[in-house]
């Protein structure tokens, strides 16, 4: 059980602060259940989640997992989307984004980076629904290791530069 305080993952809205647990005065709310009150650290909507129920959320990411997780990047292998369908590739995409795990969200940004690469190379723009996907992915990977990281969002891309750098696997 998460106490109030503590930094969770809850599924699309990225990393949220508990700031309460119980039976919330929100008359949308079960009287009978109690409830972790959420506060997205990007936006400034409360969320209300059961505490019995099975929803995507998790801790956030320790500064140790935090930096193995940047340390595995050059060796994760890409998510596995082999379609030019627009629709095709957004529904995959969005099971990177259901499965609620950071690995998986850095999967996702190596296969639209690469994608990305790929297009301007050969003198194309990404496409829309890459540019789309990969801004949300960078949102909510980012997210999680600044408050895991103990460092300003924007930047953590330098400081993963760095780290992988300082290692030898840029």
């Amino acid at each position: 059980m998460y106490q109030i305080g503590d930094y969770v993952v809850y599924g699309g809205s990225g990393v949220c602060q508990v700031m309460a647990v119980g039976t919330p005065a929100s008359s949308v709310c079960d009287r009978h259940r109690a409830y972790y009150t959420l506060r997205p650290l990007a936006s400034t909507e409360t969320i209300y989640v059961p505490v019995d129920t099975r929803v995507s959320i998790r801790p956030v990411l320790t500064r140790q997992e935090a930096d193995a997780l940047i340390l595995q990047l050059p060796g994760l292998p890409e998510c596995p989307v082999d379609t030019k369908n627009p629709q095709l590739r957004s529904h995959a995409y969005q099971e990177s984004f259901r499965a609620n795990d950071s690995a998986e969200l850095a999967r996702l940004l190596k296969t639209i980076h690469h994608k990305d690469t790929d297009a301007r190379k050969a003198g194309r723009q990404p496409g829309k629904v890459d540019t789309r996907y990969r801004k949300r992915a960078e949102e909510l990977l980012y997210g999680e290791l600044s408050v895991a990281l103990g460092i300003p969002q924007d930047s953590v891309p330098q400081y993963i530069h760095q780290k992988l750098k300082a290692a030898g696997r840029s």
